[in-house]
C-alpha cells in the first residue's frame, strides 16, 4: 500500500467504528486527510482495535516519521558531560526515552490536532499508547499525581520508551510548592529511567506553555535537578521554541 492508500484505509476504519462520524466526507487533498486522520485518532477512546488496523497504522506512522527525519542521540554533541541540547520535534528523536508533559488522566490530549506535546506524542506513537496508559490508570485506580512519572513503550516513535509526567499548572505567581513539584517531575523521570536501565532521556520543557510556568525559571529548575540526579543517564534537553533554546544555551554555558 502507498501512504495515501494507508491513510484512506485508516480513516475509513476509524469512521466505521464510530457511528457519530458516519456522515463525514473524506477530503480529497492530502492535508485534509492527514488532519482528519489525526483528529479521529485524537478523539478515539482507549480501546482495542484489530491487528489489520495496527499493521497498516504502524507502517503509516513509521513512514511519516521517517519522512520528517529522525535524529539519533549518537549524532549529537554534548554541551557538557552527559548533557545535550537539541532543538526540534521530540517525536523524531531516537534515544532511550522521551518525556511527555501529560495531564493527570495520562491518556493523552483529546482535542483534535491540538498543538501540545501530549497530542503529538500520542498521535505518532499510535492508538496503542492511549490504551496502555488507560490500563496503567485503571490499575492505579486514581489520577496521576503531579510530580510523579509512569513508563510505557513508545510503539511507533523512534525512541524505546515514553516517560509520562504531570507538571504543576500555574494560575498566578510561582510558589515554592510549584517549584518543588516541577523538580520532582525531572527527578521522578530520572529515577524511573535508572530503575529500568534506560541509558538516555530527552526532556521537553515541562509545565511551560499550556501550564504557564515561566520558561526561564522552569529551565533553571530543569538544569539544576538534572545535574543533581542524572547519574550515568545521558540527558537531552529538547526545546522547540527559539526562546527556550536561548534560555538553555545561557544556563548550560
Amino acid at each position: 500500500m502507498t501512504q495515501a492508500e494507508r491513510r484512506i484505509f485508516l480513516i475509513q476504519k476509524l469512521l466505521d467504528e464510530a457511528p457519530q462520524y458516519q456522515n463525514l466526507i473524506i477530503p480529497q487533498d492530502t492535508v485534509g486527510q492527514k488532519k482528519l486522520l489525526r483528529s479521529l485518532m485524537n478523539v478515539r477512546p482507549p480501546m482495542p482495535i484489530g491487528e489489520e488496523f495496527l499493521t497498516v497504522q504502524d507502517a503509516y506512522l513509521q513512514e511519516e516519521t521517517a519522512r520528517k527525519g529522525v535524529t539519533d542521540i549518537v549524532d549529537l554533541t554534548p554541551v557538557e558531560p552527559g548533557i545535550y541540547l537539541w532543538q526540534g520535534d521530540i517525536t523524531t528523536l531516537k534515544c532511550g526515552a522521551i518525556v511527555n508533559a501529560a495531564n493527570s488522566g495520562l491518556t493523552g490530549c483529546y482535542v483534535p490536532c491540538h498543538g501540545c506535546i501530549d497530542n503529538a506524542i500520542h498521535t505518532y506513537a499510535g492508538v496503542q499508547l492511549r490504551l496502555a496508559c488507560a490500563e496503567l490508570m485503571e490499575k492505579q485506580g486514581h489520577e496521576e499525581a503531579t510530580g510523579q512519572a509512569k513508563l510505557t513503550p513508545a510503539y511507533n516513535l523512534p525512541c524505546d520508551y515514553v516517560l509520562h509526567t504531570v507538571g504543576p499548572i500555574l494560575y498566578g505567581r510561582v510558589t515554592q510548592r510549584a517549584r518543588e513539584l516541577l523538580a520532582s517531575c525531572y527527578r521522578s523521570c530520572l529515577e524511573l529511567a535508572q530503575r529500568n536501565r534506560i541509558k538516555s532521556v530527552a526532556f521537553c520543557c515541562i509545565s511551560t506553555g499550556e501550564f504557564h510556568f515561566p520558561n526561564d525559571e522552569a529551565a533553571k529548575i530543569a538544569v539544576d535537578t538534572v545535574r543533581q540526579y542524572k547519574g550515568d543517564t545521558e540527558v537531552i534537553f529538547n526545546v522547540f521554541k527559539d526562546v527556550d533554546d536561548q534560555i538553555y544555551r545561557e544556563l548550560l554555558g
